[in-house]
């Protein structure tokens, strides 16, 4: 049996399409919306946003998502201003044992590493 695809359900946080705007604006397009969750992806990488605030759930879970880029992803999301728009927090690139990578912190709390 192979296993196909793998697509998190991703909690929104209190503003359900402030999260749906960021998404957008990282680089991710809507597939198909309703009330209550959106399916984003960009290229292979697939996640379903669920209109859903719980803030420790949020805070403790966390999602790796494979880039080109580390320095050329942070750089953009610090051009388009990301973290002033959405009140998101993005960490330096950092060297890890498994390679380059840069964290946001999303407005549910949400910690993804975005690895080179």
């Amino acid at each position: 049996m192979q296993f196909l695809s793998l697509q998190p359900f991703v909690p929104s946080g209190k503003d359900f399409e402030k999260a749906k705007a960021f998404f957008s604006a990282l680089g991710f397009s809507i597939t198909w919306s309703n009330t209550d969750y959106a399916s984003f992806e960009n290229n292979t990488c697939k996640f379903i946003l669920q209109r859903f605030d719980n803030t420790t759930f949020a805070e403790n879970f966390m999602i790796t998502v494979g880039i080109s880029n580390a320095q050329e992803f942070r750089n953009n999301i610090i051009e388009k201003r990301l973290p002033e728009q959405f009140g998101i927090r993005i960490s330096e690139v950092m060297q890890q044992p498994y390679g380059k990578e840069v964290n946001i912190i999303d407005m549910a709390g949400v910690c993804w590493h975005f690895v080179e």
